[in-house]
């Protein structure tokens, strides 16, 4: 069974093709990087405008490379939640008018369960459950409690900044440019994690939501002092920038596997998922190696945002018998409900 994908819900417009649910074939990316550096995030308006012009070249070069035709496509799927409404308009537009064109059924699944998913690409692996899941971008930190990939509950969430946009907003201070989870996670391997204790809000002692607004806060005023004695970044030495990376980066690591372990605790789960942007990041991943149970991440092509998770999900969906009507919508927050 081959299945169609499209991602469009931030500043990725992509497409996939996968079959079975984890063979991925022809999965096309394009970027908005260089378009957003500049503003040090991302802008909506950019954003929507570019994957009006991308939409359709992408499509057509991941049907191209998957070798696939539009008629031996078995569905069409799309990510419709959440993200950014203009950017999610676009790719459900065309995976309405596609599924409809074609006669062939509509995918509607979640962006965020998506993540989730995108563990089993290529691999198939199979997560033991219930398993603990922990999205975390620069848009997500939420923990979830799987039963199964579409048996999704919230257990936890951000009450402000995602760990992602934390990354971002920390580089800025620093210089560092954008995006600033990759630039970070590599200067911290050249500094010491422990030359700077930076704040960890752990919240209530049960607590599985997450605050990083503090932590960003206290780098800033870490590396420009207080009012009237205001310095800039650029007075650091390299070895003092590298140390800065490697705390900050210590102390989003420590509160993200904190959590996890109380995740754990509260669901008896028997295995982690870690999906998302920050998935790729290296601290993250050597720490998560010492919790009590497997871990699964994705492979490191399907941490970002892209196609093939949302094309491998949705055959979870079609298997099921479930499928979207032709006049769902794009919807900006998730719909989970908190367990």
């Amino acid at each position: 069974m081959q299945i169609l994908g499209i991602e469009s819900t931030c500043d990725e417009t992509a497409a996939a093709v996968v079959a079975d649910g984890v063979a991925v074939r022809g999965n096309v990316v394009a970027s908005q990087i260089d378009l957003h550096q500049r503003y040090r995030g991302v802008v909506p308006e950019i954003a929507s405008r570019t994957h009006i012009e991308n939409i359709l070249p992408v499509l057509r070069e991941s049907l191209a490379t998957s070798g696939v035709n539009l008629a031996d496509v078995d569905a069409v799927a799309v990510a419709y939640r959440p993200g950014l409404i203009g950017s999610l308009l676009i790719g459900v537009t065309a995976a309405k008018t596609l599924a409809w064109a074609l006669g062939k059924p509509l995918m509607g699944v979640d962006h965020v369960q998506a993540h989730l998913y995108s563990v089993r690409l290529e691999t198939g692996v199979d997560v033991p459950m219930p398993a603990v899941g922990l999205v975390c971008s620069g848009g997500h930190t939420a923990l979830y409690r799987l039963q199964d990939f579409l048996d999704v509950q919230l257990i936890g969430a951000t009450i402000d900044d995602a760990v992602g946009e934390a990354y971002d907003k920390v580089a800025a201070i620093l210089g560092l440019g954008y995006p600033g989870g990759p630039i970070i996670d590599r200067l911290a391997a050249l500094g010491d994690g422990n030359a700077i204790h930076f704040p960890r809000s752990r919240m209530g002692r049960d607590s599985l939501d997450f605050s990083f607004s503090g932590l960003k806060t206290s780098v800033l005023y870490h590396v420009r002092g207080f009012k009237g004695r205001e310095r800039d970044a650029s007075s650091l030495s390299p070895q003092q920038l590298h140390d800065v990376c490697a705390s900050f980066q210590a102390a989003c690591v420590d509160v993200l596997i904190e959590k996890i372990k109380r995740a754990l605790k509260q669901t008896h789960g028997r295995a982690v998922i870690i999906g998302g942007g920050v998935s790729a990041n290296r601290g993250l991943r050597q720490a998560a190696q010492k919790l009590p149970v497997q871990v699964f991440f994705p492979p490191l092509a399907y941490c970002t945002d892209n196609a093939a998770m949302s094309a491998g999900l949705a055959y979870l969906h079609l298997r099921a018998g479930q499928q979207s009507s032709l006049d769902i919508d794009a919807i900006p927050f998730s719909q989970f409900v908190r367990a």
